[in-house]
């Protein structure tokens, strides 16, 4: 009997500590099942349901998606949200010219009324969530190919969006969890009147810019301000100057009490995708494969962006966006190299398979569903492998940032198919108005001297490294005469001169398609465009579906081997709670690095000669006299902490809360070393950083004078 109670005992703490561990993003719904009481025992005094609830106010009613890609929190009853910084920061660019520099010199309300609109900017809020698993997995069966069960699971996700949204105002849609073995309703209502209240100047917002990204310790004042309005009735409403500010059903306290190690912290906010339960083949493709190639040709982009940025100001407001989106994978790739090799991940993935196939073969059930899986992915990742480079490459080198003006020709492709195919006239204007305005936004933030730069160096890296099977046709013809090329390129195209593409979108008609044809852009476009179709598009698709029904049978063929125990789903942007407590970590040997950081260490990295790391003048006087207010603790001013919530992107911007509920931080990054925890989590080392919440409220107030700001906000002393 004793021996029993022992291995009771072990199994339930090793089950425990497998839960109690900060890995996780969980599905707020599920909390009360499986983890508040792990959640209390870490420190959490509130319940479940004060953070989602679909019966009365709770946490998830102050979290929202901002924009495509970014969280936000609620901090005061009339629509006062904060974000970081990076996630407004496209806002504040289309906001800012030379004369009026915003990214440099930083953006105050001082009423609302100098609030500034941004069309085009929306934030979601959950309204609920449903498990619809049963219903639509009692659709398909194992008999039907992948095709027949993307088609039934498909249909019947539309019947069930359609039956939410019936009579509403809310938007909604049917995702799949552990990689479609379980399917979530998530209803959904979009506000779109959100306005710029405030923003640090870069030298804040930005500080330590791409040298810091990804590093602890962090300096970076990342955080802006923004408004929600809504119409007469609180419900959204397009952009109109007599909206009102919108009055939430909840909003953060903040709480100036600070942070000290072993604090219990929670991460509320979508955390974009991970591939946690992936084979080892898959790890391998992207240390081996991808991420090398990738981070070469972004090296490339980088350096010609960065220094036509250092040499004109008009260019780097123009590029500071694009600059920062190309860095910030391509920083995160090299990290996770580094830090899946420190971690020997491949080989603990492969120790996991060895494991894994022999309980697969002891059982002749399992062996039959799952005894075959990995001997199916190590003949399906070669080719997979192969293909998920050349379509990276060709996106890398014509459509992410890559040559500009053949991405946006690119867009224009879909007005030959409309004539071609006989659309209404009303259709084919309504697309030229549509590009009438992506063309405007285009030019605004384009440099035709960069994108010829870009153009010599992308094509011929894309002939160094692409078979030939895969060139367009225009650049067969063109090599050994690249220069040539491009001048001739430059000169002939309407997709690099604003004032020719507007006088033909001016005056389109079915004719014009005559001389879009013979535009080198356009044929530029068009001709990768058919490669891709051609070449890429097919085969790639296909291995996908070989690899998607193979991930689905290998998640569940997961669940079933770690039956018992409670596996987080993969993030897929959808609402998450993630927890674990304020604390440092050794990144190596002999170095430990302390749970947070201060305005001292913005003073040791001042720097006026680099533009990311050149402190305004008035910051370092209110350094010099210690002026603080109540936001300093002990004579010094923290700025960022390290916690251990498992967190990735699309968590920028989420709430940081503490024990009682209240707001301490915003999340905007994570430690370099811990990068790969989208692929393996290692508790060591994983940390995610957040801007301490004092830090925002002393620059509102002492830094920006907009202290009438902190009197909508319920601060906690």
């Amino acid at each position: 009997m004793k021996k029993l109670l022992t291995s009771l005992l072990l199994s339930w703490l090793i089950a425990s500590s497998l839960l109690r561990a900060d890995e996780g993003m969980w599905i707020p719904m599920l909390l009360s099942r499986f983890n508040i009481d792990i959640m209390h025992r870490e420190g959490f005094k509130l319940t479940a349901e004060d953070i989602y609830s679909i019966n009365k106010a709770s946490m998830k009613d102050a979290v929202m998606i901002f924009g495509g890609g970014c969280t936000a929190e609620l901090i005061s009853p009339d629509g006062l949200l904060i974000t970081n910084h990076h996630c407004g920061y496209s806002s504040i660019q289309r906001h800012s010219t030379v004369e009026h520099d915003y990214l440099t010199n930083g953006f105050w309300a001082m009423s609302r009324a100098e609030e500034l609109p941004n069309p085009g900017l929306t934030v979601t809020f959950l309204v609920r969530m449903e498990d619809v698993s049963q219903r639509i997995l009692a659709k398909v069966n194992d008999r039907m190919s992948e095709e027949e069960r993307e088609k039934t699971v498909r249909e019947e996700s539309q019947k069930i969006v359609a039956e939410a949204v019936k009579g509403t105002i809310y938007k909604a849609q049917v995702k799949p969890f552990y990689l479609g073995n379980q399917y979530f309703l998530i209803v959904q209502k979009v506000y779109k009147d959100v306005r710029l209240v405030g923003a640090p100047p870069s030298a804040i917002g930005k500080f330590g810019g791409d040298t810091d990204n990804w590093m602890w310790p962090r300096h970076t004042g990342d955080f802006s301000l923004f408004r929600i309005y809504a119409g007469k009735d609180n419900e959204p409403a397009e952009y109109a100057k007599g909206n009102q500010p919108y009055h939430p059903a909840y909003y953060f306290p903040i709480s100036l009490k600070g942070v000290h190690p072993g604090d219990f912290t929670m991460v509320f906010g979508y955390p974009g995708s991970t591939f946690e339960y992936e084979p080892s083949y898959h790890l391998q493709m992207l240390v081996d494969e991808l991420y090398p190639k990738l981070i070469s040709i972004r090296d490339k982009k980088l350096e010609i962006i960065n220094a036509a940025q250092n040499a004109d100001p008009k260019v780097r407001i123009q590029y500071a966006a694009k600059n920062a989106r190309i860095s910030n994978s391509w920083k995160r790739w090299k990290g996770e190299i580094r830090g899946l090799d420190k971690l020997d991940a491949i080989a603990k993935k492969q120790a996991f398979e060895k494991k894994f196939q022999a309980w697969a073969d002891e059982n002749p059930r399992r062996k039959a569903k799952y005894g075959s899986l990995l001997e199916e992915y190590a003949k399906l990742y070669p080719d997979y492998g192969r293909y998920r480079l050349n379509s990276s490459y060709i996106s890398e080198v014509f459509l992410r940032y890559g040559i500009e003006a053949v991405g946006l020709a690119r867009s224009f492709l879909v007005l030959e198919d409309m004539i071609s195919l006989n659309y209404p006239k009303e259709k084919v204007k309504a697309q030229v108005e549509a590009l009438k305005k992506r063309t405007e936004m285009f030019f605004r933030d384009y440099d035709v001297q960069v994108d010829q730069q870009l153009f010599l160096a992308l094509l011929k890296m894309y002939e160094e490294n692409m078979p030939q099977e895969y060139w367009p046709a225009s650049l067969l013809k063109c090599q050994g005469k690249e220069e040539k090329y491009m001048k001739t390129f430059y000169r002939k195209t309407l997709f690099a001169d604003s004032a020719k593409m507007r006088q033909f979108l001016d005056g389109f008609s079915a004719s014009s398609l005559k001389k879009l044809k013979k535009d080198p852009a356009y044929m530029l476009a068009d001709e990768v465009s058919g490669i891709f179709a051609a070449k890429i598009s097919t085969p790639l698709q296909q291995l996908e579906l070989k690899k998607k029904r193979l991930d689905r049978l290998y998640m569940a063929g997961q669940l079933a081997y770690h039956q018992g125990e409670h596996l987080y789903p993969d993030a897929n942007f959808t609402l998450r709670v993630t927890y674990g407590q304020v604390k440092g970590y050794e990144p190596r040997d002999a170095v430990y690095y302390l749970h947070l950081s201060t305005l001292k260490g913005v003073m040791e990295k001042d720097n006026p000669a680099i533009y990311d790391y050149h402190v305004p003048e008035k910051l370092k006087e209110l350094y010099r006299n210690k002026d603080f207010g109540p936001y300093g603790e002990k004579g010094r001013m923290p700025v960022c902490f390290i916690a251990t919530n498992h967190t990735t992107g699309g968590n920028s911007g989420s709430p940081v809360i503490d024990a009682e509920g209240n707001l301490i931080g915003v999340n905007f990054d994570r430690a370099w070393e811990g990068v790969m925890s989208d692929l393996m989590y290692n508790p060591a080392q994983c940390r995610n950083i957040s801007l301490d919440i004092r830090y925002a409220l002393f620059l509102i107030d002492k830094y920006a004078g907009a202290g009438y700001l902190l009197k909508e906000m319920k601060l906690i002393r």
